[in-house]
């Protein structure tokens, strides 16, 4: 099993910026990709941004001129920086990847709160 946990979470005015985690644990696991959806109230959870399996990265069109993906492999953590937050960007953020262990899973973080107010 792959635990995903995210943090960085929060509440943060119109036009400031947060960075969230996510860490990936468990044991016996190879990351295939990873990366971060979001689902705000009465909506369908919406894809931000991912690392795919050979290392390239795939945004949302219409948020890749403010959030940015990065990862540190060696710690299983992607990050999402996320710039000049609207308050249209408010939701709960996923962390989500796919991994080997005997099976190629699909796994969700908790996710974590972001409000950001006008």
């Amino acid at each position: 099993q792959v635990q995903l946990v995210e943090s960085g979470g929060g509440l943060v005015q119109a036009g400031g910026s947060l960075r969230l985690s996510c860490a990936a644990s468990g044991s016996g696991f190879t990351i295939k990709s990873m990366g971060w959806y979001r689902q705000a109230p009465t909506k369908q959870r919406e894809f931000i941004a991912s690392f795919t399996g050979d290392g390239g990265t795939n945004y949302a069109d219409s948020l890749k001129d403010r959030f940015t993906i990065s990862r540190d492999n060696a710690k299983n953590t992607v990050y999402l920086q996320m710039n000049n937050l609207k308050p249209e960007d408010t939701a709960v953020y996923y962390c989500n990847a796919k991994a080997f262990t005997t099976y190629v899973g699909n796994y969700w973080g908790q996710g974590t709160q972001v409000t950001v107010s006008s």
